[in-house]
C-alpha cells in the first residue's frame, strides 16, 4: 500500500486544477495581482505560502480539540502570524533585496483568504496528516498560478526570466528585438495580471465544462 491513498492524493491534486484556490475558489487574488511582475517574486511568495499553510494546517489540526470556538479565529491569526514572522526573518537574512520587493505582501499572508479558509474549513475538522496534505495541495495550486502569471508578465514585459535576458538585448536590438519586438510595459501593470488570470480561468472552463456555473 502506498504512502498516499487515492483520497489523500486528491487533497494535493484537486487544488492544482479543478479546485484551484485562485481560479476556482477566487481566493488570494490580491497577491496574484501585486507581486507577479517578476517570476522570482512569484516563486518566493509561493514557497512562503507553502510553508505557512502546510505547517499552519498541521498546528491548527493538532490544537483543534482544545481551541475554544469563540476564540478560534484569534488563535488561527496568532499561528499564521508566527509563521509569517519566521518567513519574513528568513527572507531578510538570505534574500534582503527580494524581501524589500515583497515587503508588505509577506505580512499580508496573515490575512490571505486561502490560509484562513483552509484553517477554518479543513484543519479544524481533520487530523494532522490530511491537514498537511490539504495545506500543501492548496499552496501548490496557489503557487502554480502565481508562477504562470509571473512567467508571462516578466517575459513579455521585461524580456527577462528571473532577471536574465532571454529575448535578446532591447538596446542593441538582438534576438527577437531585431524583428521589431518591443517590451510591453502594460504587462508589468496589475491589470494585466487580472487579464492573465482570466485567460487561465477561461482555459480551465473550456477543458472542463463541469466548472461552468449555471
Amino acid at each position: 500500500m502506498g504512502l498516499l491513498s487515492k483520497k489523500d492524493a486528491k487533497l494535493i491534486t484537486d487544488p492544482l486544477a479543478d479546485n484551484n484556490p485562485i481560479t476556482i475558489q477566487v481566493l488570494g487574488i490580491c497577491s496574484a495581482l501585486a507581486i507577479t511582475a517578476e517570476l522570482k517574486a512569484s516563486l518566493v511568495m509561493g514557497i512562503a505560502v507553502l510553508f505557512v499553510l502546510g505547517v499552519g494546517n498541521v498546528v491548527i489540526s493538532l490544537m483543534r480539540n482544545i481551541i475554544p470556538s469563540k476564540i478560534r479565529i484569534i488563535v488561527q491569526l496568532i499561528v499564521v502570524a508566527a509563521l509569517v514572522i519566521i518567513v519574513d526573518q528568513v527572507l531578510k537574512a538570505f534574500a534582503y533585496e527580494l524581501s524589500k520587493t515583497l515587503s508588505v505582501f509577506v505580512g499580508l499572508i496573515i490575512t490571505n483568504c486561502i490560509i484562513m479558509g483552509r484553517f477554518e474549513a479543513f484543519a479544524l475538522g481533520n487530523g494532522p496528516w490530511k491537514s498537511f496534505l490539504d495545506g500543501i495541495g492548496n499552496a501548490l495550486g496557489y503557487a502554480v498560478i502565481l508562477i504562470i502569471v509571473g512567467f508571462f508578465r516578466e517575459l513579455l514585459g521585461s524580456g527577462t526570466l528571473f532577471g536574465f535576458p532571454v529575448l535578446g538585448d532591447p538596446v542593441e536590438k538582438t534576438g527577437v528585438y531585431a524583428l521589431g519586438y518591443e517590451n510591453n510595459g502594460f504587462m508589468l501593470m496589475p491589470p494585466m495580471a487580472l487579464i492573465i488570470v482570466g485567460l487561465i480561468i477561461w482555459v480551465q472552463r473550456s477543458k472542463n465544462k463541469a466548472l461552468i456555473e449555471d
